[in-house]
């Protein structure tokens, strides 16, 4: 039986976390595959964690691991201790958020449960599934910093700093990875770019977007860390 492990970090999302979760619970897997979360909490200062363990306190699963860390240290670092703690054969990254719909799971699956890939980056710019209209220069932006990556890696992805990215275990725990902050996608694209024989693929995904006063984190000082990541990482990192 395979397993699949959903890592969640957390920061700040008091409002939305339980709904995440209950929403990644009900996702029906492939026949023969099971889930168990992880889910770290990166030093809320909103009552997230405390939220969180008197959910999970009135009736605790053996497939969820409640984890934190005593300070903040940013979201890579909690992908870092999540993906560390990872059990499963297959792993996806889940935000805290409803940006991101875990009922497509098995879109993002199906490449790698039918033999053919061994990461899978779900693209909110590829397919016609839904799309929130919202920031035209964030749209461009990241349609930048993808391409730039793609130039480095000579990959062909639309979109580099997608959230759902899907990796067999064994291939992102070997994965020496530094970034504690929102510099994970860059440094992770350039990474794996750099494995030989490695399958990558891409798959279209909906994307319900929010706004800042909607809890929205990502910011411009965010996109030239990326920038300067994707030359570091394509350059100086072997």
């Amino acid at each position: 039986m395979k397993v699949l492990s959903v890592v969640i970090p957390v920061y700040n999302e008091r409002d939305t976390i339980l709904g995440v979760v209950e929403k990644v619970r009900s996702v029906v897997l492939p026949e023969g595959m099971r889930m168990e979360m992880i889910i770290v909490d990166d030093c809320s200062n909103d009552g997230t964690y405390e939220r969180m363990q008197s959910h999970f306190n009135k009736g605790c699963s053996d497939s969820v691991q409640l984890l934190r860390h005593e300070r903040n240290l940013g979201k890579g670092a909690a992908l870092h201790t999540g993906i560390k703690e990872a059990n499963g054969d297959v792993l996806v990254i889940q935000d805290a958020d409803y940006e991101y719909d875990p009922e497509e799971y098995n879109v993002l699956l199906a490449p790698v449960i039918d033999g053919h890939a061994d990461v899978v980056y779900g693209s909110r710019f590829k397919g016609g599934r839904p799309h929130r209209v919202l920031f035209f220069w964030h749209t461009i932006g990241n349609q930048i910093l993808t391409a730039i990556s793609n130039m480095f890696t000579n990959l062909n992805l639309t979109d580099m700093e997608t959230c759902y990215k899907v990796f067999r275990v064994d291939v992102i725990k070997n994965i020496d990875l530094k970034e504690q902050r929102f510099g994970f996608e860059p440094e992770v694209t350039a990474k794996i770019s750099k494995i030989k024989g490695l399958r990558i693929y891409e798959v279209g995904i909906s994307y319900y977007g929010r706004t800042y006063e909607e809890g929205k984190k990502i910011g411009w000082v965010d996109g030239f860390r990326a920038l300067y990541c994707i030359v570091k990482y394509n350059t100086f990192w072997k």
